[in-house]
């Protein structure tokens, strides 16, 4: 927890520096209006919101290590060699400003422009939020040549601050027990613990987050020194790109802009937002100033230098009408971080991942056109490469207007023109109806037999679906199996989707439990993820969980979802002496009584949501299960085969 910025103490982050607007009243009585939720993403976000001051000074270049620890008894511990929070008295509280900020919301050096230039925790709500949430919480300050510690129980103080001894250090201890009379399960998950501090890592380059999980001796330090370079890096480590990393920085206005891209040979683009630190889910300014201005160097490099890209057949179609290049042309196969530290951004609604700063747009446009122009201009191979990929977007973008034109001629698309396959149901509500996307005819049978029919449709759409990882649009929109799910969903696809008009709020897919089965989920799940990402997000998205066995004894039966359910059932009937195992090979080996009995009644089923808690581990899977690298591919098979279960062969 050692210092290396022990002259900042005469910087001016003291007790004076501490605002408050309002108490902690409400959090525990309604956790999820501060931290999301009380399951397993609200519970990861008091982690974050420790982790997050933390940062906060780090990007002030006042802390280098963080260190993380998941103790054995689910209580967390957070440290960093910062400043440490402020103890002198503050004077409108008249208690210790260390106990202002642990127990006040809206209270802290955020709302100091002087203490902190930049910060990801906007609200001041964080750490006052953990302490509210947790049933104990313990914080040491090194600060001053003292500890200072102060400890709590479900957000009240049990005494005033302490000092407990003398210190060369400076920087922040924060040990808390989340409370389980609040939160749904108290165990932390180490892989969602590192992804959030790898990103961290990526983002402030030259610090150092260490996380340790002492209840199985896991451990991982996060270290970047190339930053959102580095991050690139990782995003294509397992895909093929025909050009080193682009790297783009610079300040306007206090203003910070940075740019990592490169372009791979993928179809899909995998690009990223943050504002200070906090990742832009929904982009913002940041990102449409970045799109503009890689959408007009390109263009312009393109109309300088028609004569390079083969007029006849490269620069226009068929008809001889230019092509001009989309900004989704500019973005096929590309790979970028856009992170921009702002000193008092503007979000767009309560989850902060949309920025709303008008000047912000025109900052990035301005600098990311000018440095690409040059860079353009200085490696006019790497320019001619990437444009060449992008017209070969545009065309293929421009095949998929066409197709999508020729649909709409042969029908508008009203529930007469739907599938013929689809079982659609009675209600007309979306909120109240659900849609079985099942593997064959035989299962689609019996899931229409097993339905009810006022809230249930179903559309069997046989066999593997396009894998869209190695297609680009123009073949999605002329798969025929594709287009099915399409047209029955009502949303749209590229620049036409409209989440409004998804007629379902539960999208299922139901596949058989075999390996088969599996690679037919894996390719949907990669259509979904790839073209209508923003029904994953929205929570529409299900798997169905039909079950793998059905075990009998007299009268008596149950199913099992797996091997380890089977054994559990095995043993509570006291062995295998008289028992029948029946193994389902596929949906339709079961009639409908037993489908809908297993997986399609709401009040028996399991469902598994899907969402992405990670884009960024979603990206590199899908690209890695079903993308073109099959050395990489076979690696990933080789380290994971010993996890695989239930595999018929």
């Amino acid at each position: 927890m050692q210092n290396s910025h022990e002259n900042t103490e005469k910087s001016s982050y003291d007790a004076s520096n501490i605002t408050v607007l309002d108490g902690l009243k409400a959090v525990r009585k309604r956790p999820g209006m501060y931290i999301g939720s009380t399951g397993p993403r609200g519970l990861h976000h008091l982690v974050y919101e420790v982790v997050d001051n933390s940062i906060d000074e780090a990007m002030a270049g006042f802390c280098s290590e963080i260190k993380v620890i998941l103790n054995k008894d689910d209580s967390v511990t957070v440290t960093d060699d910062g400043r440490g929070i402020p103890t002198e008295i503050h004077v409108a509280s008249k208690v210790s400003a260390l106990q202002v900020v642990m127990t006040k919301l809206h209270a802290g050096g955020k709302f100091d422009s002087d203490s902190y230039k930049v910060s990801g925790g906007l609200h001041g709500v964080g750490i006052s939020v953990v302490n509210a949430l947790s049933s104990t919480l313990e914080i040491s300050v090194h600060r001053k040549g003292k500890v200072f510690y102060q400890n709590y129980n479900k957000g009240n103080p049990n005494s005033e601050v302490k000092i407990i001894g003398n210190t060369n250090k400076t920087g922040t201890i924060v040990h808390f027990q989340p409370d389980s009379e609040i939160f749904d399960e108290i165990t932390f998950d180490y892989d969602t613990v590192a992804i959030k501090l790898k990103e961290l890592a990526f983002l402030n380059k030259g610090i150092k987050i260490m996380l340790v999980d002492e209840r199985n001796d896991k451990k991982d330090d996060f270290y970047y020194e190339g930053g959102i370079k580095s991050f690139v890096e990782y995003l294509n480590k397992n895909k093929k790109s025909f050009h080193d990393i682009i790297y783009i920085q610079g300040l306007k206005d206090n203003v910070n802009v940075e740019v990592a891209i490169q372009y791979t040979e993928a179809y899909s683009e995998t690009v990223y937002s943050f504002v200070n630190n906090i990742n832009t889910h929904e982009g913002g300014t940041h990102l449409t100033g970045f799109k503009t201005a890689l959408t007009r160097s390109l263009n312009n490099y393109l109309n300088a230098n028609e004569a390079k890209f083969k007029s006849g057949k490269s620069k226009k179609n068929g008809n001889g009408v230019k092509l001009s290049l989309s900004s989704e042309d500019t973005r096929e196969g590309l790979s970028a971080i856009i992170s921009v530290k702002v000193p008092e951004p503007q979000f767009e609604g309560q989850t902060k991942t949309k920025l709303g700063n008008g000047e912000v747009k025109g900052i990035v446009d301005k600098l990311v056109f000018e440095k690409l122009s040059t860079f353009f201009e200085e490696n006019p191979k790497v320019i001619q490469a990437i444009v060449n990929k992008a017209l070969l977007a545009a065309r293929a973008r421009d095949a998929a207007k066409k197709a999508r034109e020729l649909t709409r001629r042969k029908s508008a698309l009203e529930f007469s023109s739907l599938p013929g396959k689809l079982a659609d149901c009675s209600e007309r509500d979306a909120s109240k109806c659900e849609i079985f996307i099942v593997e064959g005819d035989s299962a689609g049978g019996s899931a229409k037999q097993a339905r009810s029919r006022e809230n249930q449709a179903i559309l069997p759409v046989f066999g593997k679906i396009l894998n869209v990882e190695k297609s680009r649009i123009n073949k999605v929109l002329t798969s025929e199996k594709l287009a099915m799910i399409i047209t029955a969903l009502g949303t749209g696809i590229g620049d036409e989707f409209n989440i409004d008009k998804c007629r379902y709020h539960k999208i299922i897919l139901m596949a058989d439990s075999d390996v088969d089965g599996a690679h037919i989920t894996t390719l949907q799940l990669t259509f979904f993820y790839r073209y209508l990402k923003p029904i994953i997000d929205a929570g529409y998205l299900y798997l169905a969980q039909p079950p793998l066995y059905l075990i009998k004894k007299g009268k008596q039966k149950f199913y099992a979802q797996n091997d380890k359910d089977r054994d559990r059932i095995i043993a509570e009937f006291g062995g295998s002496e008289g028992v029948s195992i029946q193994r389902y090979k596929g949906l339709g080996e079961m009639n409908p009584e037993q489908l809908w009995e297993t997986t399609m009644n709401p009040a028996t089923r399991f469902l598994k949501q899907i969402t992405i808690e990670d884009a960024l581990i979603a990206d590199e899977t899908f690209y890695l299960l079903m993308g073109d690298n099959v050395e990489i591919r076979r690696e990933f098979i080789e380290a994971n085969a010993e996890k695989a279960k239930n595999v018929d062969v």
